[in-house]
């Protein structure tokens, strides 16, 4: 089968591998009718996520059509249309039972490599480093997907794809952003980042009670969406200082609820933080650079709250956790538990509340994905979010 393969750092490429086999009887092979690039994926084309080899599968966005299935798998059959989480979990562990599938104990095959970096075992992921698992992803024309009783969605309507392909990730992980910052009735929301998380963080935001949300960010097309679909009001940090800009428009209080929605590879217009982060990077002194995180503690009100969906992946320094601490802060994280929402956020899809695809700029072939990975890197061509048909 052709899949997008990774090479090492700035380089992927579309190759023949192998076909995805049965292996668990608990396992289905999926053909992929529709995958998309997501923006953690382009960490993995920066070399920031470690463990990873020469060789490995990209893709944690996928969809399609359930082709075979194993003799233990009960709730699929050939011929069904699934959505697939990017989270691998078994479903019957401590943290699955409580709906924690991001934590899952069993799933993720290098679990005692991940204990040894962050403490404890997590859950496997599709395409994402043998941290979590060594898994292959779904930017290919098939897939094996393990517990398949657990992970997939599936889709009993005529919806198109693109309605239902972020159900494997960005919408749940926007909801659960929102979720994580405990949005009260009303309540002034900042979101970092107006790519496809923070999108999805603005939408889920309005959805959970939210008064005002503000969406910070400086690429047009990105801002304009925020604007526009997004109702939001913008801020771009090109053209305005973000502290004294929420100050001004809160009152000098600052939101009640911050979400970065941006991650380990964040800009920032000059800042001293950030200038230090990008030199430490280039001097393999450091990994993440974190301005985003440092600013949203250092703009939320006190006794808010800040959710963090965006990836870090290693050590951050320069934190303000005195911030944090005086201004009594809530801060909540994770991986998505993708699985606890599909079923809410495919019922919303279907009720008409939103249609995820407003996102989408580029639609492409899965040869395309070589180039398109650095158009959406680079922000080039008015690139939004790209979805690739095998």
């Amino acid at each position: 089968m052709k899949a997008l393969v990774w090479h090492g750092k700035d380089d992927v490429r579309v190759d023949n591998v192998k076909d995805p086999e049965l292996v668990d009887p608990t396992d289905v092979i999926v053909r992929i009718t529709a995958t998309a690039i997501c923006g953690s994926d382009l960490h993995l084309l920066d070399g920031y996520q470690p463990t990873m080899k020469e060789g490995d599968v990209l893709g944690h966005e996928p969809m399609g059509i359930v082709e075979e299935v194993g003799s233990a798998v009960k709730n699929l059959k050939k011929g069904d249309r699934v959505v697939i989480p990017f989270v691998i979990a078994c479903g019957t562990c401590f943290f699955c039972e409580k709906k924690m599938y991001a934590a899952c104990e069993v799933s993720n095959p290098n679990g005692d490599m991940m204990a040894k970096v962050v403490g404890h075992r997590a859950a496997g992921a599709f395409g994402f480093s043998h941290l979590l698992g060594g898994f292959w992803g779904g930017q290919a024309e098939y897939l094996r997907v393990p517990y398949a009783d657990v992970g997939p969605q599936k889709v009993e309507n005529d919806l198109p794809d693109e309605q239902v392909l972020f159900l494997s990730d960005i919408f749940p992980t926007g909801w659960m952003a929102a979720e994580n910052a405990q949005i009260e009735e009303g309540d002034t929301v900042a979101v970092w980042g107006a790519g496809p998380v923070g999108q999805m963080a603005i939408q889920s935001a309005w959805m959970q009670g939210a008064g005002r949300v503000i969406s910070i960010d400086r690429v047009p097309e990105r801002l304009a969406l925020s604007s526009g679909p997004g109702k939001a009001e913008t801020i771009n940090f090109d053209e305005e200082h973000v502290k004294e800009r929420l100050d001004s428009m809160t009152g000098g209080r600052g939101p009640d609820r911050c979400i970065d929605a941006v991650g380990c590879e964040a800009h920032s217009h000059g800042s001293i933080d950030a200038v230090l982060d990008k030199v430490k990077k280039e001097l393999k002194l450091g990994t993440d650079r974190a301005h985003v995180l440092r600013e949203s503690i250092l703009c939320c009100r006190t006794g808010g709250t800040v959710s963090v969906p965006g990836v870090y992946v290693g050590m951050i320094d320069k934190f303000p956790f005195g911030a944090a601490m005086n201004k009594g802060l809530t801060i909540k994280t994770g991986q998505t538990h993708v699985q606890k929402y599909t079923q809410l956020l495919l019922d919303k899809i279907e009720a008409g509340e939103i249609d995820p695809s407003f996102i989408i700029s580029h639609r492409a072939p899965l040869t395309d994905a070589p180039e398109l990975y650095k158009t959406f890197r680079d922000k080039q061509d008015g690139c939004t979010k790209v979805v690739l048909k095998p």
